[in-house]
This record gives structure tokens, sequence and C-alpha cells, in this order.
């Protein structure tokens, strides 16, 4: 098998596990940097390893537009081509179905997109999805997948969930590459009845693994979180369960009591090259002068290089400055702070204290400080 994942302990419906793929182990639950690009922005490889990530993810439709999947096969597959020694999830483009709905149409037959980078039309099916992944060569390859707008009419949602599932189908009948794992994607919105519809269909595929997809799309704050227990529950129990594009840490929490194993986000790394840092007592924006004299390091607890040997005073002086410094070093943090986060959830579900745990780790109320 392309993968293995076996549940290590139980706290509730808080699961921990161990993911195997052909590139090493990832516990879960984990986080994985996005690395839409074949780099996870502003940091080497080997930093985001240190940070503790032993998995990171990478983009189907964008690395197909530049440099190429061909050429990144030609020269040893993504994990080479960009120096990763650990695990690569790829998404599929479905994503791109929803972010760049003004440069799509979409049929039954797939996706065709106008490049943002060229103009040139980009035919993107199933099949293709899958071709493209197969060539880069990633341990996990998601499904395409049609991801509406949250505010879609019930038509349209209904239409996405079909095509999910054909479109899932397509993909796993497409599939050539044994070293390499599928997982489906659960879609729906915030109707639960056709969300249990669509896991029942992709569970019945038998996938490797499964995916919650169309969050965080514009819905009211509050509805997913409400929502995941029942979208969690629809999932098979002994594979693992992957709740895509989430990344705000009391969600990401939330999503970890429901029984979610993995996550994604692009939130670390962006909110770090606009001078944010994520701390356990909330957000500090290192771009406000409070902090031109500040000699504490963002964190005390934090063992990431910005946290080692440097303050929050020259972390804003590298800001002001617009020396590349400060995107670094803030993203850096950022990333260890979600595996930290990451970690402790592990610890605490082990050792049975999860829920009193989640209260612990962040403020209750998080404010800019």
């Amino acid at each position: 098998m392309a993968i293995s994942f076996e549940l290590k302990a139980r706290d509730g419906a808080a699961r921990r596990g161990l993911l195997r793929t052909g590139h090493g182990e990832v516990e879960t639950p984990a986080f994985m940097p996005v690395g839409t690009l074949g780099t996870v922005k502003g940091l080497l490889p080997g930093q985001v390893w240190q940070a503790g990530a032993s998995i990171v993810l990478g983009n189907t439709y964008h690395l197909h537009l530049r440099p190429g999947d061909d050429r990144i096969a030609r020269l040893g597959g993504l994990h080479r081509f960009m120096n990763w020694q650990g695990s690569i999830l790829t998404d599929s483009g479905g994503y791109q179905v929803f972010s760049l709905a003004e440069t799509r149409s979409i049929s039954d037959s797939g996706v065709v997109f106008r490049s943002h980078v060229d103009g040139r039309m980009i035919d993107l099916t199933p099949e293709k999805a899958i071709a493209i992944q197969e060539n880069l060569g990633s341990d996990i390859a998601m499904v395409l997948d049609e991801c509406p707008p949250a505010e879609c009419q019930e038509t349209e949602l209904e239409r996405a969930v079909a095509r999910t599932i054909s479109w899932a189908k397509r993909c796993r009948d497409a599939q050539t590459r044994l070293d390499q794992a599928q997982f489906a994607i659960v879609q729906g919105g915030l109707n639960m009845d056709l969300r249990r519809q669509c896991a029942q269909a992709l569970v019945a595929m038998d996938f490797p693994g499964y995916a919650l997809g169309g969050f965080s799309v514009g819905e009211k704050a509050g509805a997913m979180v409400e929502a995941l227990p029942a979208c969690a529950a629809a999932l098979p129990e002994l594979k693992p369960r992957y709740l895509m594009g989430v990344g705000r840490p009391e969600d990401i929490l939330a999503a970890v009591a429901s029984g979610i194993d993995m996550f994604d986000c692009v939130l670390p790394t962006r909110n770090g090259r606009n001078g944010q840092a994520f701390t356990r007592d909330g957000e500090l924006r290192l771009r406000n002068a409070a902090f031109r004299d500040d000699a504490r390091p963002l964190d005390a607890e934090c063992d990431c290089p910005a946290c080692s040997g440097f303050s929050r005073a020259y972390i804003h002086h590298m800001l002001a400055s617009r020396e590349m410094l400060g995107p670094i070093l803030l993203s850096a943090h950022n990333i260890r702070f979600y595996q930290r986060m990451m970690a402790g959830a592990r610890e605490a579900i082990t050792a049975g204290s999860f829920s009193a745990w989640r209260s612990g780790w962040l403020v209750a109320d998080p404010c800019d400080l």
C-alpha cells in the first residue's frame, strides 16, 4: 500500500495516529505547511523540517502552469526538485475551481481555466489532475472536486456534490502509480444530508483517506465548528481524515476535538509575511510602534530561531526597514507555533486530557498585543 494509518490513542472524538508514506512517518493530528509552488514561502526546506513538519502541501494547478509537471518529472519528481525529505500531499486544483471562478468554466467533463500566468487555456479533467500529480510524484494525491461558494443556491450545491462523486470515481479509475495514495473529498456545504450522501458514495469507493472540503469559503462564523462532529462521524474511523484549508488555531483545535487528523493553511506564512506572529496569548502585529523598544522575544516558551535570538524590537525594525529577514523570522516562528500546537494536542490526547489542554492552550478571547 502507498500509505498506512494507525490509531494510537483516543480522547473522546479526538484521535492520535501515525500515517506512514513512502517518505516517512507523519504523527497526527498534523498541520501541513503550504508549499503551493514547491516552496514554503521564505523558508528553506530544512527550516520547515526543523520546525517539526514532516509533510507539506503542493498544488497541482500552479505547478502544472510553472514550471510544468513534465519538467518536474524529468528532474526526478517534486521531492527532489524542492529538496524535501518528508512526505508531500498535492491538492488537485479543486480549490482553484472556487478561488479562480472568474477565469474558468466548468462542466461535467472537467474545468477549463484561463491561465493567470500567460492567458492560455488549461483543461483540467479528473484524469488530467491525476496524471499531473503522478508526474509530481507526491505521496498523497487529492481527487478533483468542485468546491462551491458558501452562498450558492441549493441546486448548485447538489450539482457540485454529484460532480464531486463522479469525478472521484474517474480519478480512482485513472490511477496508475501504486506508490501514490488518493484521498477523496466530501462536499456539501452546510447541508448535512448532502454531506452524508457525498461521504457515503465516496466511502463505498474505498479510498485510502478522506477530506472535508468546502469550508472556510464564506460561511458564517461558527457554522463550520458546529458541522464538524457530524462530518467527521460520516468518515471511516480507521482512515485519515483531512480538513482542507482551515488554519485559525482555535478552529484547528475544534476540528481535532471532532476527530480530524490533518490540516493545511497558508495562514502561518501569509500572516508572517504581513508582520503578524501567532502566540498563545493572541496575535502580535509587529508593525505596530508599540514594539519599537520591546526587548522580549515573540514568545518566551518558543524555541524557534526568531524567539531564540531576536527581540520584538528587532523584528519591528526589520519590518519598518522592509528587510526580508523580518517576514522570514515571523514565518519561521508561525510554522513552529503550529507544530508546537499539534505536538501538544497529540500529547494531550495520549494523556486523556485534550479538553483541558485545549482550554489552556489559547486565550479564550485572542486579542492583538
